[in-house]
């Protein structure tokens, strides 16, 4: 597991992740859970169908017999012959062979889900390196497959073995009986073999499906160097984004400025704090807050309001506790209306005395 630089890969894979590898087709999926399903249901379906599908096979081997007894051969023979070999195969095969592919279709959907993606298909050029293709000839996922066909080999041959050998006494006695109770025997002998052989399969393809899941986690799995780019590349350099938002402040401090001129009165701290409200009865009950700040910033909107002639008021309580609590762009708190009223009065009297 260690990678180039010395890190490892230790963390657990991201959604992001997760979703390219499917997008490429690196799911984990086992075959075995493939073989097992399209047997069970093969041997389910040859149960069930199995005597409309032999009785078929029996109609359509005697019609050919007789079309073969008949000396000459026309047109319309060969067609009757060609119509009977399509119905025999639509009615017998086709449903059967149908049902196996809906089998193997599902397995998958069971597996990975719905997927659909042409990239396993596009053709790359370190596939047919021979180093790397020597290096996977050798590898730990070879080695697990050779066990396991070599487990699945013996165990199914075991299995056949000790359920003919159960029937071996009623296979002697065979020779004394017809066809249909030789074929009977046959089939239910055949039957039991595939049932004890399926359950074996079942058995591999739980086993196999965990195993393919741990190794497609630990394929996946990423160092802490990656996750840090990946959540860089997702939600952007922190410089950037620093730097993003200095410009969204400067802005907003730009736009705030450029609203000052317009207050009704600036109530200051008288250094530290400065708050620029503006009352226009016509279109609010309450005085809205314009800007707002501290230090540098509360400097800037008292220069600014000075130039205009806004009037400034000083009120140091009145101002420390309307701070933390107005939002510029929002009218004031109803526990400021008072105190903020006697200001308004204060300043609409000034006005009425310079325009006297």
């Amino acid at each position: 597991m260690a990678e180039s630089g010395g890190q490892e890969k230790t963390e657990k894979p991201t959604g992001k992740k997760r979703s390219d590898a499917r997008k490429d087709g690196t799911v984990a999926k086992s075959t075995e859970v493939n073989s097992a399903l399209i047997l069970l249901l093969a041997i389910l379906l040859l149960r069930i169908m199995g005597p409309g599908m032999l009785l078929g096979i029996q109609n359509f081997i005697r019609h050919c017999f007789e079309f073969a007894a008949v000396p000459e051969m026309t047109d319309l023979r060969l067609i009757n012959i060609a119509h009977e070999a399509l119905t025999f195969l639509i009615k017998t095969i086709l449903p059967f062979a149908a049902i196996i592919m809906f089998a193997g279709v599902l397995a998958n959907i069971l597996q990975i889900g719905f997927m659909f993606t042409t990239k396993p298909l596009m053709p790359k050029f370190s596939k047919i390196n021979p180093l790397k293709g020597l290096k996977q000839k050798f590898s730990m996922k070879t080695l697990v497959e050779l066990v396991k066909s070599i487990l699945k080999v013996s165990v199914i041959g075991y299995v056949a073995y000790i359920t003919v050998a159960a029937e071996y006494e009623l296979l002697v006695m065979l020779a004394d009986t017809t066809v249909m109770s030789i074929w009977n025997f046959i089939t239910a002998a055949t039957f039991n073999i595939f049932i004890r052989i399926i359950i074996v399969l079942l058995i591999i393809a739980v086993l196999d499906y965990s195993y393919q899941r741990y190794e497609h986690e630990k394929k996946l799995k990423m160092t802490k160097q990656e996750v840090k780019d990946e959540n860089k590349q997702m939600d952007g350099d922190p410089q950037v984004k620093g730097r993003i938002r200095a410009l969204q402040r400067e802005m907003a401090r730009r736009r705030m400025m450029g609203e000052v001129p317009k207050a009704t009165v600036v109530v200051t701290n008288p250094t530290h704090i400065a708050i620029a409200l503006l009352y226009e009865p016509e279109k609010s009950d309450a005085p809205v807050v314009v800007a707002k700040g501290k230090q540098l910033i509360a400097q800037q909107i008292k220069k600014i309001a000075e130039e205009n002639g806004v009037p400034m008021v000083e009120d140091k309580p009145l101002a420390r506790a309307m701070y933390d609590k107005v939002e510029v762009g929002f009218p004031i708190p109803v526990e400021f209306f008072t105190a903020v009223a006697e200001i308004m009065a204060y300043v609409f009297k000034l006005k009425n005395k310079k325009a006297a």
